[in-house]
């Protein structure tokens, strides 16, 4: 049995399969059915990377249905290794690479790349500036592109496992609220139509359809403007401790998830990835950004969110309470990065809203409520996520978008 690091497989093209079937050459029996697994695709051979339950070193088969065919291919175990109790992860080589077989595995992995969870990017050729909780961020020429991948993340730590379609939903709802908000504040938008962007990106356009923005070059403001409308969250831990939220004062008597009677500017910094932020009050966003600029801030965090929740409401969704990010260009401010999505908003179904406990939502709390129903310790490595809370969120998710926006969004 060869060694991979020995062997010669440069990856042209990678797929996580939908689904495949793997089979004992000699007695014709499956031996796996598999799902999101990985085949690579390059000259140098044909490589499956998955995880079968028992060591192999059989003559294989490898049959992947495509649109208009079937293709059968013929393989050996070239690598095995134990990662468990009962299970091995294992390389398959099939072959020949022949003329035939890598074109037509190529046009598969890119009929299908498409509709596969987004985890991280990887685009050859463009300028990689950084990687954040959700977004991997680009540079083109005088502008950057924003790519939203599949990532979620909850307690500021990324889980393991990718949500799908999450990426697009996110860009899609913060589309729509960039244009409702603009004669509020200008955003940082140039274009969201990957197929008109910059001719760097047409081998990923694919890719980038839906879950992408061109947008300006802004210095970021290192502020996180969160608006309160109702008392939840860290917010409702802050009041139960001392009866305020970011040292503004509250009424007494307040219960969990009431609304507050009017909207509250409660800012936090903005840490890096890994880092939780911090709540702050108004005295310490002034000492670190300044008065004028604070004060713009909160005002034009305050008009936003009143204008999302008028609308929100009106399609039965209750906006609990949001954050904002903001930039600088010539010293003008702008709104960047996301608006008033189920990433950056704690989202609740309005005919069943009732004060005093927490409620159910069309956000991420569905998934910190399973996280801290496991007891996770809030530090990575985060724990890989069941099926079902996946697809429950992503659920969630698509139904805040339906909702909002009303537009048959078809991914």
């Amino acid at each position: 049995m060869g060694n991979i690091n020995q062997r010669k497989h440069e990856r042209l093209e990678t797929q996580n399969l939908i689904s495949y079937s793997v089979l004992d050459s000699k007695s014709n029996i499956v031996i796996e059915r598999g799902m999101g697994r990985t085949l690579n695709v390059s000259e140098g051979g044909i490589l499956l990377e998955t995880h079968f339950p028992i060591e192999l070193e059989l003559m294989l088969s490898l049959s992947i249905g495509l649109k208009d065919e079937m293709i059968s291919l013929s393989g050996r175990v070239i690598f095995s290794r134990k990662i468990g109790d009962a299970s091995y992860q294992t390389g398959v080589e099939f072959f020949p690479p022949d003329e035939r077989s890598i074109p037509v595995l190529q046009r598969f992995i890119k009929q299908f790349e498409t509709k596969q969870p987004l985890l991280q990017s990887d685009f050859k050729g463009l300028k990689f500036l950084k990687q954040g909780k959700v977004r991997d961020i680009y540079e083109i020429g005088e502008h950057l592109l924003l790519v939203a991948t599949d990532r979620i993340s909850a307690f500021d730590v990324v889980m393991p496992n990718p949500v799908p379609e999450k990426g697009k939903i996110l860009t899609q709802l913060s589309i729509f609220w960039f244009n409702v908000m603009k004669d509020i504040v200008e955003n940082h938008i140039v274009s969201t139509n990957a197929y008109d962007f910059p001719a760097v990106c047409e081998p990923y356009k694919n890719i980038l359809d839906k879950r992408s923005m061109l947008v300006k070059k802004a210095k970021p403001i290192p502020i996180e403007c969160v608006v309160r409308g109702y008392i939840s969250g860290s917010g409702w831990k802050s009041y139960q401790e001392d009866g305020t939220i970011c040292g503004i004062k509250l009424p007494k008597g307040l219960v969990e998830s009431d609304k507050l009677e009017v909207p509250i500017f409660t800012p936090a910094t903005k840490e890096e990835q890994g880092l939780h932020d911090i709540n702050i009050d108004f005295d310490e966003t002034v000492r670190r950004i300044g008065k004028n600029l604070a004060e713009k801030l909160r005002d034009l965090s305050i008009a936003i969110y009143k204008r999302g929740v008028s609308i929100a409401e009106e399609k039965g969704i209750i906006i609990a309470d949001t954050k904002f990010e903001f930039g600088l260009i010539d010293d003008k401010i702008i709104l960047i990065d996301e608006i008033l999505t189920p990433d950056s908003s704690r989202f609740w179904p309005k005919d069943i809203y009732k004060p005093g406990s927490p409620q159910d939502s069309f956000d991420k709390q569905y998934l910190r409520d399973y996280l801290s129903s496991i007891k996770w310790n809030k530090q990575p490595p985060a724990p890989n996520l069941p099926e079902e809370i996946i697809i429950n969120t992503r659920n969630k998710y698509r139904d805040a978008l339906d909702l909002i926006t009303g537009i048959d969004n078809v991914f």
